[in-house]
C-alpha cells in the first residue's frame, strides 16, 4: 500500500513523533492508521522501560496557586540534560501536571501517575510517551500540595530549578510571595526553633563546647558562649530567625508579626537536590543529543 504525505502528516499530528518514524510505522502496519498508533505506544513503553535506570538529575520545578489562593502544589520532574529540561514538550508536561495536581485529591505516587491530564491522558502514559520521543529518561520525582479552609498560600519559582510554596495562618498574597522567596534564597530548615530535634541542638553543644574550651575561659563564661552560639546557629537555620531579605534590618518573624500573619508550613524544592550527577563533557553531550544516544 502507498503511504500518502497526507497519512504521515496525520500520524505526526497524532503522536507527535518524528516523520522517519511515523512512516516506518505506517509501512509496517501497512497503512493501518490505528494499528500504527498501537505499534508506536508499544514501542515507546518498551524504550521508556529500558531507560528507567538512566540518572535523571536535571529537569525543572512546577508551582502554582489556586485562583482563591487556598491551594498550591509543586512537583519536581526530572530528565537527564537540560536541552530536553528547555524543550517545550518537556516543558508543557511539567505544567500540565503541575495544573492537575492543584485540582486533584491524590496522596501518592501511584496516584499521581494514574492522574488524568486536562485532555484526559494519563500521566504516566504521557510521560513515557516523551522518553520515546526525546530519547531520556524521564521522572516525576516529588511532589507537594498544601490546603487551607482559613489562611492562604503562595508559590515562586526562581527560574525553572528551585520552587517554594507556603502556607500562612492568614491570606495575604504578597506577603505570601515575599516570604517564597524568602525560602527560595536563604534556605531555611525550618519555620521556628520548635520544630529543631532536640538531637541536633545537643550536637551542636558539644561542638560549640569543645571549640569555646580550646580558649582557657572559665566554665560559666564558656557556657555563656555556648548559649550564644546556639542561639545564632537557630537563628540561621530557621525561617523566623533570619534577616528578610528586602529588609535587613528586620527578621521574617518581626515582619510576619507586623503583618499579624505567621507561616504555618512551607517546602522547598530544587532541581537534583540529593541526586549524584554524571560528570558529562558539554561537548560530548552535545554530540550525544544529535546521534539520539544519550
Amino acid at each position: 500500500m502507498t503511504i500518502s504525505a497526507a497519512m504521515v502528516k496525520e500520524l505526526r499530528e497524532r503522536t507527535a513523533s518524528g516523520m522517519m518514524e511515523c512512516k516506518k510505522a505506517l509501512v509496517e502496519a501497512n497503512g493501518d492508521m490505528e494499528l500504527a498508533i498501537e505499534n508506536m505506544r508499544k514501542s515507546g513503553l518498551a524504550k521508556a522501560d529500558k531507560k528507567s535506570d538512566r540518572i535523571a538529575a536535571e529537569g525543572i520545578i512546577g508551582a502554582k496557586t489556586s485562583d482563591d489562593g487556598k491551594t498550591v502544589a509543586i512537583v519536581d520532574v526530572n530528565c537527564e540534560t537540560d536541552f530536553v529540561a528547555k524543550a517545550d514538550d518537556f516543558v508543557n508536561f511539567v505544567n500540565n501536571v503541575t495544573v492537575a495536581l492543584l485540582n486533584s485529591d491524590i496522596e501518592t505516587e501511584e496516584q499521581l501517575l494514574a492522574m488524568k491530564l486536562a485532555d484526559g491522558t494519563i500521566v504516566d502514559e504521557v510521560r513515557r510517551g516523551l522518553i520515546a520521543r526525546l530519547g531520556e529518561n524521564i521522572t516525576v520525582r516529588r511532589f507537594l500540595k498544601y490546603q487551607t479552609a482559613t489562611g492562604g498560600t503562595a508559590c515562586y519559582l526562581h527560574g525553572k530549578k528551585i520552587g517554594v510554596i507556603v502556607e500562612l495562618a492568614k491570606a495575604d498574597e504578597q506577603l505570601g510571595k515575599d516570604i517564597a522567596m524568602h525560602i527560595a534564597a536563604s534556605k531555611p530548615a525550618c519555620v521556628s526553633e520548635e520544630q529543631v530535634s532536640a538531637e541536633l541542638i545537643e550536637k551542636e553543644k558539644e561542638i560549640f563546647s569543645a571549640q569555646a574550651a580550646e580558649s582557657g575561659k572559665p566554665a560559666e563564661i564558656i557556657e555563656k558562649m555556648v548559649v550564644g552560639r546556639i542561639g545564632k546557629f537557630l537563628a540561621e537555620i530557621t525561617l523566623v530567625g533570619q534577616p528578610f531579605i528586602k529588609d535587613d534590618k528586620v527578621t521574617v518573624g518581626k515582619l510576619l508579626a507586623s503583618k499579624g500573619n505567621s507561616v504555618i508550613r512551607f517546602a522547598r524544592l530544587e532541581v537534583g537536590e540529593g541526586i549524584e550527577k554524571k560528570e558529562e563533557n558539554f561537548a560530548e553531550e552535545v554530540m550525544a543529543q544529535v546521534r539520539g544516544t544519550n
